[in-house]
């Protein structure tokens, strides 16, 4: 020993103090809840219906300061940082543009440094999942590129971070994360399942791919399946299977774009002898406000109920317009994060 102190950083002293301990005192893990601010409505939904479930550690929404430098790269700021450590922090992130994933990776690579004791990332939409795979040489499959991205999270001193992605657009997309996180494929079809019952209402899925995702979760409905081809620009929609029948017909799918499918599925029921038709989707996308063909103002096909879910901030205004009426996942979001998350 040469007799000279060694100085500690702020965060080795924080995380010494953290795992010091006497015969009265312990530390006792908080949650901590982040999101980025276009979620921040949700975030706190979930923080006040997790409390209605009588959580009894600390469990809060701490605030993160998104501004930009003046050349429009990120500048980022955790508030109370240094009392971070040894908690487990749940992140509610939107990836809706490409302008805001670089500083929310920022942030999720910045958590485990911080030392956080466990890190779940809620990330309602995954948004390449429809380019997940090459057809023909040339294309880029960018569901990989997003997976590979977000698999290098750092770990916590608990292990990987968990994703938590609601009705990915493919399953097997789960295989696209390495070992370094633990991809957690939820659905937002409990939500749907609440509204409708099988007395008064049918399902039908407008192509096979959304019959071999969804179908298993509407066992006791009646269900009509769809399909689509190209006969050269034009796409022609037909009933594969199944009875329309008096009920009202909901067509549920994970994603809309601008909705053509739907809109031309909707005409061949309503013309098959359908009294009313809704629709369900989680991820309500619609670019370029393509939402509006379906609302009754201004709409050319005239859907009784259009079900979509908060997985995109522009849900919440969308659903102000009928017939849009919005299922938000703070109420299935407590449940599934007490079962693994919240300790």
């Amino acid at each position: 020993m040469d007799g000279r102190s060694r100085e500690q950083s702020p965060l080795a002293s924080a995380f010494y103090r953290s795992h010091s301990k006497s015969t009265c005192e312990m530390h006792h893990p908080e949650t901590w809840v982040f999101s980025h601010e276009s979620m921040r409505h949700l975030a706190e939904q979930v923080v006040s219906k997790c409390a209605d479930k009588g959580i009894t550690h600390p469990f809060r929404y701490h605030t993160i300061t998104w501004n930009k430098f003046n050349d429009g790269f990120p500048n980022l700021f955790i508030e109370n940082v240094k009392d971070m450590v040894n908690n487990d922090v749940i992140f509610i992130a939107s990836f809706h543009t490409p302008e805001v994933i670089f500083e929310q990776l920022s942030m999720l690579y910045a958590f485990p440094r911080y030392l956080a004791r466990s890190l779940t990332i809620v990330l309602g939409y995954f948004p390449t999942g429809t380019m997940e795979r090459v057809d023909y040489e040339g294309q880029i499959a960018t569901a990989k590129t997003l997976a590979s991205l977000l698999s290098h999270t750092p770990l916590t001193s608990r292990g990987p971070a968990h994703i938590l992605v609601f009705d990915i657009h493919a399953l097997q997309e789960r295989f696209y994360f390495s070992d370094q996180v633990i991809p957690r494929l939820e659905s937002a079809v409990p939500l749907l399942l609440q509204v409708i019952n099988p007395a008064t209402h049918s399902v039908a899925f407008p192509d096979e791919g959304a019959y071999k995702r969804f179908h298993s979760m509407f066992e006791k409905f009646e269900v009509i399946v769809c399909t689509k081809r190209r006969e050269g620009d034009k796409r022609i929609v037909s009933i594969k299977e199944g009875k329309v029948t008096s009920k009202e017909i909901v067509i549920v799918d994970d994603l809309t774009q601008t909705g053509g499918t739907l809109r031309e599925c909707t005409s061949l029921l309503l013309k098959s002898g359908a009294t009313a038709v809704s629709a369900y989707v989680t991820h309500a996308v619609f670019p370029k406000e393509s939402w509006r063909r379906f609302t009754h103002e201004e709409g050319d096909v005239r859907l009784n109920k259009f079900w979509i879910t908060d997985s995109l901030p522009h849900a919440v205004e969308i659903a102000k317009h009928p017939p849009f009426t919005l299922l938000s996942l703070s109420d299935i979001l407590p449940d599934i994060l007490l079962r693994f998350d919240i300790r």
